[in-house]
């Protein structure tokens, strides 16, 4: 039985927008700016790569908007790759998933949560002194400190066993929840948008002037590096292919779904860096911890502390369950097809769901958030979706040419200039974050080479690959 026939199809249109924005806002718009600001020195830099990060997102979410209408199977990009180019390739990508991409992304949204629910909470933590003595360290990458922000690591830990528990129970009650938590999220950020620009202590003068923009070989660096973080804050419209064999009427709904949660993303943090360079020139921005609170209090005074805490505790959490309630197919999907481990590929007989997928999830989402390692894997995750991102669109050539005659109840919008393109950039962004980070090592900018640490982490579960087939041969013998 395949992937595609074990899970019920419960997911409507506007639960399946509702999981794209929610998976996609989370804390980047809240994080990220500060970084970006820094790097590009402008704000007409800073607001050009919003968009243009947005734009290609976009076209990627266009790709796999005809893979997904195609294809419409629980797994996402594993059943696309297996397809295209075969289970070695299906399965590395997978692989990489599990162990580095979306287990690592949801354990630093956790964490984030957690972290500013303890604005509220004061939860328990070591000394110093005691969490310097229980550190592990790493060669070559550095080191792990499990007692730091320890309460807070605790209450991230309990966050996502809840939310695992939740969707491991019902999808009908994940996909309720998402709907709440994504209109609520909106409404919060438009709020926060006009509070700031109602309130009249910003200037506009702030959108296009800077004391010191990066020029020339800098400027160029610097976009790259800006580029990842508004790729980090746009990741997450891939989360809704995952799910596709739980989607109803998937030809119309993950098209449809992909392009309104992509545009109202776009739209929202645009609109969002406009607002805070409304209130802080761009050098403010690059200064800022949390550039949101920043902004919140020249607009509305001290109280903005609690006010910003508390968005990010409401916008986080709903992230957290977006991307718990997708990712784990992609690991039920290779548990069924049996190029990972048979339980993982199990369905619950009384809830339908992906249970032990989702527990697996789960445990190691918690075993990163324990470790503190998950903000060095999380670096290191775009670069390697972005490698699929490509390969995904360079499949849209092989498929339309080794199946010309398939149903295909969506092509991509502006086929073949947009997927060459969307190619092309890939190609340019993953080569030029290379160099960049190799650079960034041989100036001791960084203690390793991020792209290649999470290339290596990848090429680590070849080992099992080879493991599950050769026992998959032997039990079919």
């Amino acid at each position: 039985m395949s992937a595609a026939s074990a899970l019920a199809k419960k997911i409507g249109f506007w639960s399946a927008t509702s999981l794209i924005i929610g998976s996609i806002i989370g804390s980047g718009v809240f994080m990220k700016p500060a970084g970006m600001a820094a790097q590009l020195g402008s704000p007409v830099w800073l607001t050009l790569v919003w968009i243009l990060a947005g734009l290609f997102s976009l076209f990627g979410a266009l790709v796999y908007a005809e893979l997904g209408a195609m294809m419409p199977e629980t797994g996402g990009i594993f059943v696309f790759f297996r397809k295209t180019f075969g289970d070695f390739t299906a399965y590395l990508y997978g692989w990489a998933a599990f162990a580095v991409i979306n287990t690592a992304a949801v354990a630093a949204i956790a964490f984030v949560c957690a972290y500013y629910a303890d604005y509220f909470l004061s939860l328990p933590q070591f000394s110093e002194s005691t969490v310097l003595h229980y550190s592990w360290h790493l060669p070559y990458i550095g080191d792990l400190y499990p007692l730091r922000h320890f309460g807070v690591k605790m209450l991230a830990i309990a966050m996502v066993l809840l939310l695992t528990a939740l969707n491991y129970r019902s999808v009908k009650a994940g996909s309720y929840f998402q709907v709440l938590s994504t209109l609520l999220k909106i409404g919060i950020i438009l709020a926060l948008v006009l509070g700031i620009f109602l309130s009249g202590k910003g200037s506009v003068t702030n959108f296009t002037t800077a004391l010191s923009p990066q020029t020339g070989t800098g400027l160029l660096g610097g976009i790259i590096a800006a580029m990842t973080g508004a790729f980090f804050a746009y990741d997450g419209w891939i989360n809704i292919t995952s799910m596709a064999g739980e989607i109803k009427s998937p030809g119309k709904n993950i098209p449809r779904s992909l392009w309104l949660g992509v545009l109202i993303c776009i739209l929202i943090y645009v609109l969002v860096n406009q607002a805070y360079l409304y209130v802080l020139p761009v050098e403010a921005v690059a200064a800022s911890d949390l550039v949101a609170s920043d902004a919140m209090r020249v607009a509305l005074g001290k109280t903005s502390e609690a006010v910003v805490a508390a968005m990010i505790v409401i916008c986080t959490f709903g992230a957290i369950n977006g991307n718990i309630m997708a990712t784990a197919r992609i690991t039920y999907a290779m548990g069924r097809d049996r190029v990972f481990a048979p339980w993982a590929g199990k369905e619950h007989s009384r809830f339908g769901t992906p249970g032990n997928a989702l527990w697996l999830h789960g445990s190691w989402t918690c075993l990163f958030i324990l470790t503190g390692s998950f903000d060095m894997l999380a670096d290191m995750f775009v670069f390697i979706t972005w490698i699929a991102y490509g390969l995904g669109a360079a499949g849209i050539f092989m498929l339309r040419k080794r199946e010309p005659l398939a149903e295909r109840p969506y092509r991509i919008w502006g086929h073949p200039w947009i997927t060459l393109l969307f190619i092309a950039f890939s190609a340019f962004y993953l080569v030029s974050t290379l160099w960049n980070d190799i650079s960034n090592y041989m100036a001791h900018r960084q203690p390793v080479i991020n792209s290649l640490l999470g290339l290596l982490i990848t090429a680590g579960g070849i080992p099992f690959y080879f493991f599950f087939r050769k026992r998959n041969r032997t039990e079919t013998d």
